[in-house]
C-alpha cells in the first residue's frame, strides 16, 4: 500500500496531481483544508490537503463506487483480506489524527504517534523521525519494519554519547542509593549485594540510615543474615563515619538512604549530614519507572550540586511506558546503571544496555 499527501489550491487541481502519480484507481483516505504560507500569523492561504492510497501489486482492485475491494489472482496479487486489514488500519489512524495536522508520511507517522504513547516527549519524537525520514528520503519504500530498525539504530547513536549505561563491577569501595520515597531502593540494595556476593565473590557490608522507617532496617537486616554479611545502622554522620571505618577492610560497602521528597532542596541538604555525598563515594539516584517524567527532572535537578555517577530506574514490571528512560537520558545527558523488573532478589535486576532500552521503547 502507498499512501502520499498532495495539497493544491482546490480539490480539483489535487485530484489531478492524485491521478497523474497514483493512477485512475487511487483511493481518497481523508480530505481537509489547510492553511500555509503567510507572514507573522496573518494572510495564510487556504488549501486542500487530500491522503490518497494506492496498492503497489494492484492494477483495478478499488470500485470506485463502494470502494470495496474485488478478489485477484492470489499468486500475483495480495488477497482481498489482507487490503482490507490495511483499509482498516488506516481508517483507524486516519480517525486518530484526523483533527491535527500529520507531521510525517502515514507509515513514519504511526511510528511518531507509538513513540508518543511511550511518553517520548513530542521534540525528541519529531527529531528521531525527521533525521531517519531525510535519510531515506530516496527510498520509495515505506515499511514500518524498516523504519523501527532505523528508528532503534539512531535512538541507540544518541544514547551512546549521553554516558555510561551498565556497570559490571563498581568503581568505588563505598557505594549510595538515594532517591525518594517508595521507588524501592532497599530491594535494590539488597539485590546488588546478593549480586556482589553470589556473582563477583565480593565481600560486601551494608549501612542504613534510613532510620525514619522500621520496616526497611528490618527488611535489610533479614538480607544480611541471609547473605551473610555485617549490617550498620546509622543515626548520625558520626555514626556513618564510624561504620566506613569498621568496614574499612571489605570490597564493597552498598548504603542505604531515606526516601524523602526531594523536589524540595532542602532534603537533599539534609541528606548531606547523614552521608559523604562528594568524596570518596558513588552515589547512584534510583528513580522509578511509573513516575512522571516531569517529577524525576525536577528531583534530579534538585542533585545538580550532587556528582551522580549514573541512574537506576525501577518497577520496569509495574509499568509498559518505557519513554522517560529516553527522555531522561537525552535530556540530563546521564547513563544508566540499573534496570530492575520485580521483588525477587537477586534475580530480578539486569544491567541496562542501549540495544535494552532501544527496544523496550520501539517494540518488536
Amino acid at each position: 500500500m502507498k499512501v502520499k499527501k498532495f495539497k493544491g489550491a482546490t480539490m480539483p487541481e489535487v485530484m489531478q496531481i492524485v491521478r497523474r502519480e497514483l493512477g485512475q484507481d487511487a483511493v481518497i483516505l481523508n480530505s481537509k483544508e489547510i492553511y500555509e504560507g503567510g507572514f507573522l500569523g496573518l494572510f495564510k492561504k487556504k488549501k486542500i490537503e487530500v491522503l490518497a492510497a494506492m496498492d503497489q501489486q494492484q492494477t483495478s482492485t478499488v470500485q470506485k463506487q463502494n470502494s470495496a475491494v474485488r478478489e485477484q489472482d492470489h499468486s500475483e496479487k495480495k488477497t482481498e483480506n489482507t487490503i482490507l486489514n490495511e483499509l482498516r488500519e488506516m481508517k483507524r489512524w486516519i480517525q486518530n489524527n484526523s483533527d491535527k495536522e500529520t507531521e510525517f508520511p502515514y507509515p513514519y507517522q504511526q511510528m511518531y504517534d507509538h513513540m508518543l504513547d511511550q511518553e517520548v516527549k513530542p521534540h525528541i519524537a519529531n527529531e528521531l523521525l525527521d533525521t531517519i525520514l531525510k535519510r531515506n528520503k530516496s527510498d520509495k519504500e515505506q515499511n514500518i519494519d524498516k523504519i523501527k530498525i532505523e528508528l532503534a539504530f539512531e535512538m541507540k547513536h544518541r544514547l551512546a554519547n549521553k554516558g555510561q549505561f551498565g556497570n559490571k563491577l563498581f568503581e568505588k569501595q563505598i557505594v549510595q542509593l538515594v532517591g525518594p520515597t517508595g521507588v524501592g531502593k532497599t530491594t535494590t540494595i539488597a539485590k546488588l549485594a546478593a549480586h556482589c556476593v553470589l556473582n563477583e565473590q565480593k565481600k560486601v557490608a551494608l549501612i542504613t540510615t534510613d532510620t525514619y522507617r522500621i520496616a526497611a532496617i528490618e527488611q535489610l537486616k533479614t538480607y544480611s543474615k541471609i547473605l551473610d554479611i555485617p549490617i550498620e545502622i546509622a543515626y548520625s554522620f558520626d555514626d556513618y563515619k564510624k561504620a566506613r571505618e569498621k568496614f574499612s577492610d571489605y570490597d564493597i560497602i552498598l548504603v542505604d538512604t531515606a526516601g524523602r521528597n526531594f523536589r524540595d532542596e532542602k532534603y537533599v541538604k539534609e541528606l548531606g549530614n547523614t552521608i559523604d555525598l562528594y568524596e570518596e563515594a558513588e552515589t547512584y539516584l534510583v528513580l522509578s519507572l511509573t513516575s512522571r517524567t516531569k517529577d524525576m527532572e525536577e528531583i534530579y535537578k534538585q542533585f545538580q550540586t550532587v556528582p551522580l555517577k549514573q541512574v537506576i530506574f525501577t518497577k520496569r514490571d509495574e509499568t509498559s511506558i518505557y519513554g522517560s528512560i529516553l527522555n531522561m537520558c537525552l535530556e540530563q545527558n546521564t547513563g544508566i546503571a540499573f534496570i530492575t523488573n520485580g521483588q525477587d532478589v537477586p534475580d530480578d535486576i539486569e544491567e541496562a544496555s542501549i540495544d535494552n532500552i532501544a527496544k523496550i521503547i520501539v517494540g518488536d
